[in-house]
């Protein structure tokens, strides 16, 4: 448990201060970092992903607060340990918190992070931030646990 606290606890830091960066310091018609790649934006998000569900604040509360017991749940009946079902709930936890300290303070998520990846589907990519990218590579790293978990149980079952 230390572990997740060591691992999700700078990042929550992390993507704190960097909100609060952007909130003091990017002006409100942004700056671009790297021309036609990369900006910093100061985009609110009241829905989900992508900007979408947009308006429904108290929904992503309370689907956050949801989703924080479930992880919280997750470590505490920890049995055997495996690192990247660790690495993957300490990131989730930092995203999730992250965030939901965002809609609680400001009514909306703080994105920031823009990329113009000059791609039909990404011209631009939505705007992001740091909890935001821990959770999408939560995601990643479950996916991976589990093709991972699956072939371990396949060749065990194999024997």
């Amino acid at each position: 448990m230390k572990f997740i606290l060591f691992f999700s606890l700078p990042l929550y830091a992390l993507d704190q201060l960097t909100k609060w960066l952007v909130l003091t310091r990017v002006p409100a018609e942004g700056s671009e970092v790297i021309p036609d790649f990369f900006s910093l934006v100061h985009v609110t998000n009241t829905g989900a992903a992508f900007g979408s569900f947009r308006n429904n604040n108290t929904f992503f509360i309370v689907l956050s607060c949801v989703a924080l017991v479930f992880v919280v749940a997750l470590l505490l009946r920890r049995r055997v340990p495996d690192t990247w079902r660790d690495v993957s709930l300490a990131l989730l936890l930092a995203g999730v918190i992250g965030n939901l300290t965002d809609r609680l303070l400001h009514g909306h998520v703080i994105d920031f992070l823009l990329f113009d990846l000059h791609i039909p589907f990404a011209h631009p990519w939505p705007a992001f931030n740091v909890a935001d990218s821990c959770i999408c590579i939560a995601v990643l790293f479950f996916i991976l646990h589990s093709f991972k978990h699956s072939r371990k149980t396949e060749a065990q079952g194999e024997l």
